[in-house]
């Protein structure tokens, strides 16, 4: 596809590189050189340099070609313009990055209107997977399929952990019922595991299941399956507020606290419920006055990573809280995989994520398209949602008669809102939607997974 991204952020950069390297055909516009050089020297794209909200500009970009038009500069309001012009130009879709509450509603049901394929948030991603953590608190990473009826858990295997010494074949009493082992990760390797692959402390393992069912798993897994009561937001950004409003709506106290006094109004004016503190976060007497050392959940969402990772590592020693962090820069990317921290959100990576999932469904032209994706592993695996169409050559064929590709775990089948944890004996349906879980990148139809 002929993509044009305009912004080289953050968001943009990790999105160039994730798209360049699904061999997408990349343009990139920057009104700042230093920035669009960082782009176009780690990949081999075109770069222009100017103003997206040029028509001129966007005509040298290709904009009358373009499959996909990506505005992800830090204005909402130039990131609509922008995409407005595009599509004036010629683009067939535009995406938008829109992060401020106040437009989010009104946009989404003018969306078509103002000729959106797409409107992504970038701090309301973040919070959604945030607030899936809280919920099951041993979890390093929670995934959600199949309009949430499926989901994938990513967390770390204990000594004290009865899967311990185990051969996957051997866990079918104990992970009875829709429970499936999808991916191991151990030292710097992704394993779809066979039945005799033995699993050891320290291996980080991703589970699927539906929600109902995974209570029950935890508490045989002898991991902490109790749902946070109470939860302690530092740093009051948006990301703060979109997390804050998910966390009150379903029964569980939120205290905030923000070095900004107009920001604390700010947040007393739109979150009722919600207890609003003005202080800095970084001042340890006043997180153990405000119970830091009591609560279920800390979420450090303060504007500077180093303050994130040092509040998160305190909240660990003087606490059995779930630690959320959120990490924006790449640089520290390396450092933070080797700290001790429960979850790290990188907000690019899973607004990149969202994007590219996007592209693979506007770019499939068969029977089957991709509904969801999500990067397991720091990337190294994938999980991906196809809708099955009457052209798959997958459909009512036993499994065990396929001919899969090596790595390719068929994960789960969500049939009318049933979900199965397929055997050899199940079958692939039209109107299906399969969940592949898989260490092959860039699969972009349900037939990819076929030797």
């Amino acid at each position: 596809m002929n993509i044009i991204i305009i912004g080289c952020g953050k968001v943009g950069s990790t999105l160039a590189e994730q798209l360049y390297a699904e061999d997408h055909d990349i343009v990139v516009i920057d009104n700042r050189e230093s920035a669009l050089n960082r782009v176009t020297d780690s990949c081999d794209l075109m770069g222009i340099e100017g103003d997206g909200a040029s028509s001129a500009v966007l005509r040298e970009a290709g904009a009358d070609k373009a499959d996909l038009v990506i505005a992800v500069t830090d204005a909402d309001e130039l990131n609509l313009y922008m995409c407005l012009l595009a599509k004036k130009c010629g683009a067939a879709n535009t995406i938008a990055r829109i992060r401020k509450p106040v437009y989010h509603e009104d946009i989404h049901n003018l969306k078509g209107e103002l000729g959106l394929s797409l409107m992504i948030n970038p701090e309301k991603i973040a919070a959604l997977e945030m607030s899936r953590l809280i919920r099951f608190p041993s979890a390093i990473e929670v995934d959600s399929f199949a309009r949430g009826n499926v989901e994938i858990y990513t967390f770390k295997v204990t000594r004290e952990s009865p899967l311990c010494g185990s051969k996957i074949a051997e866990l079918s009493g104990l992970l009875k019922g829709n429970v499936r082992i999808c991916t191991i990760e151990r030292d710097e390797g992704v394993f779809i595991p066979t039945g005799d692959f033995v699993i050891r402390p320290g291996d980080k393992l991703s589970i699927i299941c539906a929600p109902s069912n995974a209570t029950r798993l935890f508490k045989k897994l002898n991991a902490n399956s109790i749902k946070a009561k109470n939860a302690m937001i530092i740093g009051g950004s948006r990301t703060a507020y979109y997390l804050a409003d998910i966390l009150l709506k379903s029964g569980i106290d939120v205290k905030i606290i923000e070095r900004d006094n107009k920001r604390c109004h700010e947040l007393s004016q739109i979150l009722d419920e919600a207890v609003i503190i003005n202080g800095d976060g970084m001042n340890q007497d006043l997180l153990m006055s405000e119970g830091i050392n009591k609560a279920d959940a800390v979420v450090t969402l303060t504007n500077f990573d180093e303050e994130n990772i040092m509040l998160s590592l305190y909240a660990r020693q003087v606490s059995r809280a779930k630690c959320i962090t959120k990490v924006d820069r790449i640089v520290f990317d390396n450092i933070v995989d080797t700290l001790p921290l429960d979850s790290v959100i990188r907000p690019r990576e899973l607004t990149a994520e969202a994007i590219v999932r996007y592209v693979r469904a506007v770019q499939n032209s068969f029977g089957s398209n991709v509904e969801t994706l999500y990067k397991l592993n720091d990337g190294k695996a994938e999980a991906l949602e196809f809708k099955v169409g009457s052209e798959s050559d997958l459909v009512s064929k036993p499994l065990s008669e396929l001919k899969f590709k090596d790595y390719v775990h068929v994960g789960s089948i969500n049939r009318n809102g049933k979900i199965i944890i397929p055997k050899g004996s199940d079958t692939i349906e039209v109107g299906d939607t399969v969940i592949i879980v898989t260490t092959h990148k860039g699969l972009k139809d349900l037939s990819d997974v076929m030797a």
